[in-house]
């Protein structure tokens, strides 16, 4: 098996960053598939921390490629920033390679985000407003500025004057905000392409030939499974498709080259932003799950909001993207509950349902049934072996299994690499 996805199987924010560091030390490639920088990986290397949001997880490892690609929108200067933090920290960032066919986040796009959520009052997204959705939409309406433009200094200053025309009637018009400086926007852009020139390819024949050469390939999801933007919980959802199937479209690799799918399970469950959270917890056991889990967003610092597993999304995941095995973080995050709670089914007046609603009405109404295991109540932190966990983990971790009908593959333990428990090998 040389081509390996992973996906995140709840709301977002599942340790995928761990998992893929993890798995990036087998790998010779790993790649973004799409998202932009609203997206936060943390990964943890000897206690110190690497706060991740468009370079993929396996930069840490020297020798690694690590491809952005096209279904990637790109914050030049995000990228920038975090190849220099990189730098700064000793971390080899030659192996990066930027798709030229992603779209490159411009300054209306995120001043046009901001102005969008506040206009929606209480009826906000809830976006990160770094204009992610924005740029998805120039993209779709055949408008957006793609990578292989920014490099060519006679293109992009053309087409920067002939968008902005459009989007400086909008902002005057409609948002009654001051137009924008072409030149401007041209001469810090230009400043940037300098820069990301040397890491710009056609990431789709390096993937595929790697491919063909029998290269290990990690392609990494960001967000996940519930924000998709066709199966999540719509509006409340990201622009692109962190699904498996995400990755034909986003890096260019036929279905049929994908070996194997991981996805990555949180032992509880957590959501960013508005929308529906059937499990959430708005008391003492919701309070205990943020602090012992630091649930803080990695790009915006805003508290997450937290709730029991709820294994009826993990299923409905597992079928979207056809999930070999289930990688299960932050177990060691439950160690002090006397009980722990796990959403089995949804009930709706009276009636067991056997989908996830698409309507977010329904939705809202559902009642978890939960079924309530033991806690273990002790520290599994320093624990490397399946059989070496307490009874009531295992069976914790044995009935999710049942319920989702996805196979246990890995268990996180802590944050560290080394704090991992691998019942099936990957690669």
């Amino acid at each position: 098996m040389s081509t390996v996805v992973i996906s995140g199987a709840q709301w977002g924010d599942e340790g995928k960053g761990k998992i893929v560091d993890y798995l990036a030390q087998q790998a010779d490639t790993v790649v973004r598939f799409q998202g932009g920088s609203n997206a936060g990986h943390t990964v943890t290397v000897g206690g110190e921390e690497y706060k991740l949001r468009l370079l993929p997880s396996g930069i840490l490892y020297k020798g690694t490629t690590c491809v952005i690609g096209n279904g990637v929108v790109v914050d030049p200067q995000c990228l920038l920033e975090e190849i220099d933090s990189m730098q700064a920290r000793g971390v080899d960032t030659s192996g990066i390679r930027v798709s030229n066919r992603a779209h490159v986040v411009m300054p209306w796009h995120k001043l046009i985000d901001e102005l969008n959520e506040t206009q929606r009052g209480s009826n906000k997204i809830g976006t990160t407003k770094r204009g992610i959705g924005p740029c998805y939409i120039d993209k779709a309406d055949r408008i957006g500025i793609r990578v292989c433009d920014l490099i060519d200094r006679e293109d992009f200053a053309a087409k920067v004057h002939s968008v902005l025309a459009v989007k400086n009637s909008l902002l005057q018009n409609v948002y009654n905000h001051a137009p924008l400086d072409a030149d401007e926007i041209i001469r810090e852009y230009e400043s940037y392409a300098d820069r990301i020139r040397p890491f710009v390819c056609d990431t789709i024949t390096l993937l595929n030939e790697q491919i063909d050469a029998g290269k290990k390939i990690l392609f990494e999801g960001a967000q996940a499974t519930m924000l998709d933007i066709d199966y999540g919980t719509y509006p409340y959802v990201t622009s692109s498709h962190p699904i498996s199937g995400g990755v034909g479209i986003g890096a260019g690799v036929a279905p049929k080259k994908i070996d194997t799918v991981v996805g990555v399970v949180k032992a509880y469950c957590t959501r960013v932003g508005e929308g529906p959270f059937p499990t959430e917890q708005l008391n003492d056991i919701g309070d205990k799950l943020r602090t012992a889990g630091h649930e803080f967003g990695t790009v915006t610092g805003r508290p997450r909001r937290t709730g029991w597993l709820d294994a009826c999304v993990v299923k409905y995941a597992g079928t979207l993207s056809g999930t070999d095995y289930m990688a299960v973080t932050r177990l060691d995050i439950l160690d002090d509950f006397d009980e722990i709670k796990m959403c089995t089914a949804y009930r709706v007046n009276g009636k067991v349902l056997n989908e996830i609603p698409a309507s977010l009405k329904i939705l809202a109404q559902v009642e978890p049934v939960y079924e309530t295991f033991a806690g273990w109540k002790t520290d599994i932190s320093k624990i490397r072996r399946y059989e070496d966990l307490p009874l009531n983990a295992r069976r914790y971790l044995e009935r999710m299994a049942q319920v989702t009908g996805i196979a246990l593959g890995i268990v996180s333990v802590g944050p560290n690499r080394d704090q991992t428990i691998v019942l099936k090998n990957i690669f």
